[in-house]
């Protein structure tokens, strides 16, 4: 009997990965009676990447009151897992959802709350913790989230700055030496899918402070508060480098996880397979499905369909990605790993109609993969 592995990211707003396991699980039963399936939950560091992580490899979730972007008090959920590892999302304490669109401000929000959580998590002997950056609310080069574990930011004259995006102008100094002496104990992981540096025009600033409520003026007052917030980083760690791949990300918490906590930079998906043991899972299985809403250019570049493609071709294991739709840009998956993709939709239809329909598509496009592969064995 043929053994497969499920692990497709959700389609947003309609199939949950796990629903997706569930339904390609219940059509290769159907066409071959006996098989040995294993559906696991999968994301790309982006929104969800806890709950996935937690519910494959059966870790808990604990919530846990911190500060918000504002430092308003906010509850955020986190995942705790075997052999002391971690995972959380900085966007659950410091993410734009959590403001209303007439608070955004990005001179005011703070990573307080990111590091009060790495900090429950140390409390709990947690030593490896793998956190997902996306979303972020904040522009304040990760310095909140290092107050929270005990460093001291200060201005020319000797006072603590709480850390906002309005101290980067201020910082003179940076005090490390009331750190926690756990974090040096402790191996951290940042799932970060973008390269831009910290400063520059494709720095952290420029490119995603309007996004977070920055004018044009506040977008320059930032950008000149980050320059010499760098320059602080580089006086208290020799080497730090702040046009570095990816030190811009999360308004510059990037950059603060590469000084403060010695972090390892990976792409998303790359960090969930590890953190759910996928190639374990791989290994002996005749076929890999995996999938996405919508393939389009970007599927091939660090989404969840090209990391598991990744893996099944290092391994020799065949992957099949059912999609809920494509466009001619998609076949790009075709050169890292897919070997077929099969999108839901097959009939003329508006977009409510398909969104409406999408969990009968997708069973429908799961049993025309399994009968085909039916018949690929017969001939």
């Amino acid at each position: 009997m043929p053994r497969f592995l499920f692990a497709s990211d959700s389609f947003k707003g309609t199939i949950s990965s796990e629903r997706a396991a569930e339904l390609l699980s219940e059509a290769a039963r159907e066409v071959f009676p006996g098989a040995e399936v294993r559906g696991i939950e999968v994301a790309d560091g982006g929104e969800g990447t806890v709950d996935a992580v937690v519910a494959a490899t059966g870790g808990t979730l604990r919530s846990v009151e911190v500060a918000g972007p504002l430092g308003k008090a906010t509850r955020a959920t986190y995942g705790l897992l075997d052999g002391g590892r971690a995972i959380m999302e900085m966007a659950a304490a410091s993410g734009l959802p959590l403001l209303e669109l007439d608070e955004r401000d990005p001179r005011r929000t703070s990573t307080y709350g990111t590091g009060q959580l790495i900090m429950d998590a140390l409390d709990r002997g947690v030593r490896d913790i793998s956190l997902a950056i996306g979303g972020s609310a904040t522009n304040d080069g990760g310095m909140g989230c290092a107050r929270a574990l005990g460093v001291r930011f200060l201005d020319d004259e000797g006072n603590e700055l709480a850390g906002t995006g309005s101290d980067l102008a201020r910082v003179s100094s940076i005090d490390l030496s009331g750190m926690d002496a756990r974090v040096a104990k402790t191996a951290f992981h940042v799932m970060c899918d973008v390269t831009n540096p910290l400063l520059g025009e494709r720095g952290a600033t420029h490119v995603f402070g309007p996004q977070k409520g920055a004018t044009p003026e506040v977008v320059d007052e930032l950008e000149r508060g980050m320059e010499n917030y760098a320059r602080a980083l580089q006086t208290a760690f020799p080497g730090f480098d702040a046009m570095a791949p990816g030190t811009g990300a999360a308004g510059g918490l990037g950059a603060g996880a590469r000084a403060f906590l010695s972090a390892e930079m990976l792409p998303g998906i790359e960090c969930v397979l590890d953190l759910v043991g996928f190639d374990a899972l791989l290994a002996g299985c005749d076929l890999c499905v995996t999938g996405e809403g919508h393939a389009d250019s970007q599927s091939a570049h660090g989404k969840v369909v090209s990391g598991v493609a990744r893996r099944c071709q290092a391994a020799g294991v065949p992957c099949v990605a059912v999609v809920g739709g494509m466009n001619a840009d998609a076949c790009e998956l075709l050169d890292v790993g897919v070997d077929a993709l099969v999108p839901t939709v097959i009939d003329v239809s508006t977009l409510e109609d398909v969104l409406a329909h999408a969990e009968k598509n997708y069973l429908l496009a799961a049993r025309r993969l399994f009968a085909l592969l039916k018949l690929g064995q017969g001939l």
